[in-house]
This record gives structure tokens, C-alpha cells and sequence, in this order.
């Protein structure tokens, strides 16, 4: 069975730092794109970033741009999302979705991704 699990949620004060981690069973990740979604109360779920595993090319939503950093753990099959200067726009859960082939430019489109976690919760206080 296919599954993607979420951790490294909590609570941090604005201007911390959280890793959220994405790991996958049932398959691994080398011919995927891993991307990440956030989802606020009240709001639609975004991209936040993705990552092509075959050539570790990037993108992100301009919103998170030279806080956020996603790479890929070869070793462990999972996929980091370090977040730096975290602020309270950035409370969401966090989802990370898989789909075969590359991010592209239409990374953030939710409907391109066959594979879901089930989220984790980032809370950012002022």
C-alpha cells in the first residue's frame, strides 16, 4: 500500500525554525515530484514547494522563497522541508503530495498529484 507520512509539526514563536519531513512506504521516491501543500483555516490548500528527485530541480511559492529549503534523503526515502523565519501567516497544516514524472511549472496545481499525506500541523505565534 502506497502512503505518504508527515512529521515535525508543533508549535514555534515567530522567526523560528520547524523541519517537517515527508516519508513514503510502498514505493520510493526516484521517479517522482514531491511537492508540498499547506492549508489554512478557511483557505484553499497552496503549493508551497516541490522537488524533481531525478535531477533535485526546485521550485516554491513566492511566499516562502529564501525561508523555506525542501530536499531529498536518498538514504531514507523521505523528503525535508527545513522552514526558517517562520511567521504566523505560516500556521497551516502541511501536506506533502507524489506524483510521477517532474514538478514543472504547474507544480502547484493540486490535481496533478495521485499520492497524499494526512498533514501536519505548523503553528506560528506572534
Amino acid at each position: 500500500e502506497v502512503q505518504l507520512v508527515e512529521s515535525g509539526g508543533g508549535l514555534v514563536q515567530a522567526g523560528g525554525s520547524l523541519r517537517l519531513s515527508c516519508a513514503a512506504s510502498g514505493f520510493t521516491f526516484d521517479d517522482y515530484a514531491i511537492a508540498w501543500f499547506r492549508q489554512a483555516p478557511g483557505k484553499e490548500r497552496e503549493g508551497v514547494s516541490c522537488i524533481t528527485r531525478s535531477d533535485g530541480s526546485t521550485y516554491y511559492a513566492d511566499s516562502v522563497k529564501g525561508r523555506f529549503t525542501i530536499s531529498s534523503d536518498n538514504a531514507k526515502n523521505t523528503i525535508p522541508l527545513q522552514m526558517n523565519g517562520l511567521k504566523p501567516e505560516d500556521t497551516a497544516v502541511y501536506y506533502c503530495a507524489a506524483r510521477r514524472g517532474r514538478c514543472g511549472s504547474g507544480w502547484f496545481r493540486l490535481g496533478k498529484y495521485d499520492y497524499w499525506g494526512q498533514g501536519t500541523q505548523v503553528t506560528v505565534s506572534s
